[in-house]
């Protein structure tokens, strides 16, 4: 069921139709203020509905695939995109990406994130004083809508400080132009702010602690946990470098999780065709699935499947224009041994064939696709695809909590089991008690580094990779089947031929924003 994605977008349908009708009243609706617009549960309700795939959520699902989350994977040159015709993955995998070529993306993309923070902030500010006025806010409804405007805000500034740094913090809506443009603020403050936001969420809120889809695909108190994991891995390394005490603090909210009992790894059934990836790639609502943004063939079809089938494929009676958007190179693919690993084989996480009415089509030779995004029914019937987009699932908690674990209390029967876990499904030759055996005698910053691995072949399809690079400031590097070295990312060479610098680790601010706001400064790009 898409139910918030109706709700949006028949909300979004409302406003078109009614607009004409507004203009005919005798006060026009832009004058009227926001205390007054904000007095009803369903005002809130509302503002806090379009919050649901806005904003920084929107850089999964764009329709066009540059400024969004595989931007990461361009930059490391590790994935390539088949259509080379458009501007910034080109830009990305030279490194020549700057303020000013990539402008019009880099530009889109922090006013849609600024502009979900500012619904988020209206929302924050109104909620409280909506419940205080209307018999039909109650106090726990009003926590629940204040938990998910908080997460929200929080999930979107998140995203600005990976990419861009130091951002404008901005916490309360604005009511006039004055003090609009707001300088940059430390990475380390805004930190604080999400961490703050994220931890009211929980401890306030009310969430549920159900899985997202039994939750009617709203934030839950998983949804939270993982993210808030996530933000304190992320702060643990460069450039906050806060170290043990976010390690700690990631391990208690993956914990969190992990410990609810709502979540578990899928196993593999008995065949290929029933694989846990197979079943990720087809379900909307399995126990591995923490959070994911709901599509819609109607009101928000998924562009990724025009995203995973290869157009020099040669694939016979498309309804799409298809294309590798997400395209591994030789080097990424050097990370998984093709002898042991299940994501790697055909038809997994992965593929390099499609089987259509008993006739193999083969892409050719080298080129491997996105086999999560694949959706026969939208690729070969109805062009329109409605499967939803994983952004977190349970085996990226586990991997997490083994790092963290692991950084701050060595290798210890729990890390090595919630590593031994995600591998050995993975694994076609070893058992899991093999696995615990070899990693068991591991030291921790070599333990640390078999989970960077395994975060590599797992989470590839979730945009892990340059997030990874960024926190640590190390570059993988395949030495032979399966193995995987990590170099200095500074002064090493890309799979492409681009040397890393400084300056790459972040993105460009774009021109236009700086022109706007005088009191931003650039990225030295």
């Amino acid at each position: 069921m898409k139910k918030i994605s109706k709700i949006v977008g028949i909300a979004i349908f409302l406003l078109t139709v009614c607009s004409c009708e507004d203009f005919l009243e005798e006060t026009p609706r832009d004058e009227i203020s926001v205390d007054q617009f904000f007095t009803q549960p369903d005002d809130v309700r509302s503002a806090v509905n379009q919050l649901y795939g806005a904003g920084a959520l929107t850089r999964y699902v764009s329709g066009d695939f540059q400024i969004n989350q595989a931007l990461g994977g361009y930059l490391s040159g590790l994935f390539t995109n088949e259509r080379t015709e458009r501007i910034g993955p080109a830009e990305a995998n030279n490194l020549t990406l700057n303020g000013s070529n990539l402008d019009a993306y880099l530009f889109s993309y922090w006013r849609d994130v600024y502009q979900t923070i500012g619904r988020a902030n209206t929302a924050i500010r109104y909620i409280p004083q909506v419940d205080e006025l209307s018999e039909g806010l109650s106090t726990t409804e009003a926590n629940l809508l204040m938990a998910e405007a908080r997460f929200f805000r929080a999930f979107n500034y998140f995203a600005l400080i990976k990419d861009f740094g130091d951002v404008p913090l901005i916490l309360e809506p604005f009511d006039s132009t004055e003090g609009i443009n707001v300088p940059r603020t430390s990475t380390t403050t805004v930190y604080d702010a999400i961490v703050e936001d994220l931890e009211w969420a929980l401890d306030n809120g009310g969430l549920a602690d159900i899985t997202f889809a039994d939750n009617g695909y709203r934030i839950t108190r998983g949804v939270v946990a993982t993210t808030l994991a996530n933000v304190e891995i992320q702060r643990a390394g460069f450039p906050v470098n806060l170290g043990a005490e976010a390690y700690q603090r990631a391990a208690a909210a993956a914990r969190i999780v992990i410990n609810s009992g709502q979540y578990a790894l899928i196993p593999n059934g008995g065949t290929p065709e029933t694989s846990a990836f197979n079943v990720l790639r087809t379900s909307e609502n399995s126990s591995e699935q923490i959070f994911a943004i709901e599509m819609d063939s109607q009101f928000k079809p998924s562009p990724y499947v025009s995203w995973s089938s290869s157009r020099s494929g040669n694939f016979p009676g498309t309804t799409v224009d298809p294309y590798l958007a997400y395209l591994p190179g030789t080097q990424y693919i050097g990370f998984y041994n093709s002898d042991d690993d299940l994501r790697i084989q055909n038809r997994q996480l992965w593929y390099t064939s499609i089987n259509l009415d008993g006739t193999e089509f083969p892409f050719p030779d080298g080129i491997f696709g996105p086999y999560t995004w694949f959706d026969e029914a939208a690729l070969f019937e109805t062009g329109r695809s409605g499967n939803n987009f994983n952004v977190n699932l349970y085996s990226e908690v586990l991997l997490v909590a083994a790092e963290a674990i692991a950084q701050t209390e060595g290798v210890t029967a729990e890390a090595v089991g919630y590593l031994a876990d995600v591998r050995s499904r993975a694994s076609m030759t070893m058992t899991r008690d093999a696995i615990v055996t070899q990693l068991s005698t591991l030291s921790p910053d070599a333990f640390v580094q078999e989970v960077w691995k395994e975060r590599l072949r797992e989470l590839p399809l979730l945009f892990k990779i340059w997030p990874d690079v960024q926190r640590t400031r190390l570059f993988p590097v395949s030495s032979g089947p399966g193995e995987v070295n990590f170099v200095n990312v500074v002064g090493h060479t890309s799979p492409l031929g681009a040397t890393f610098q400084d300056i790459h680790l972040l993105l460009p601010i774009a021109v236009t924003v700086m022109q706007r706001n005088p009191e931003i400064t650039g990225n030295g790009y």
